[in-house]
């Protein structure tokens, strides 16, 4: 009987370091999402949103329903993004500095869509 009792104890320990070990690379999965994105955001922003929407909660927690996310992801993505990621590094709001990288992302999308239409 202390055979089993020592077998329960030793699966349990390694159960513990097993749920560990998954605690553990999931921070390292969360460390490694904001490179990810911004890696992402380089080649496209649009494809940085889709990247967020699948991968993290950040759009979720940003806004409320649906119809904010694809408007942004339609019509001003750079802003879209700079909003969930400034919303998510602060205190659930944006504030102070963070609105400045707010107004760059809207200033970005009012030129990238001007050249376009200037272009035609």
């Amino acid at each position: 009987m202390s055979h089993s009792a020592s077998s329960f104890g030793d699966s349990a320990s390694a159960g513990d370091a097993t749920s560990g070990q998954h605690a553990q690379a999931d921070r390292e999965i969360e460390r490694a999402m904001p490179c990810l994105i911004a890696l992402l955001a380089l080649i496209s922003p649009r494809l940085a949103l889709i990247a967020m929407w699948l991968l993290s909660d950040m759009l979720h927690l940003a806004f409320d329903g649906w119809i904010l996310p694809v408007l942004g992801f339609l019509l001003l993505p750079w802003t879209t993004l700079a909003w969930a990621a400034m919303w998510s590094v602060g205190t659930a709001g944006v504030t102070g500095f963070e609105w400045a990288i707010v107004a760059i992302a809207v200033l970005t999308d009012l030129g990238s869509n001007g050249g376009v239409a200037r272009s035609r």
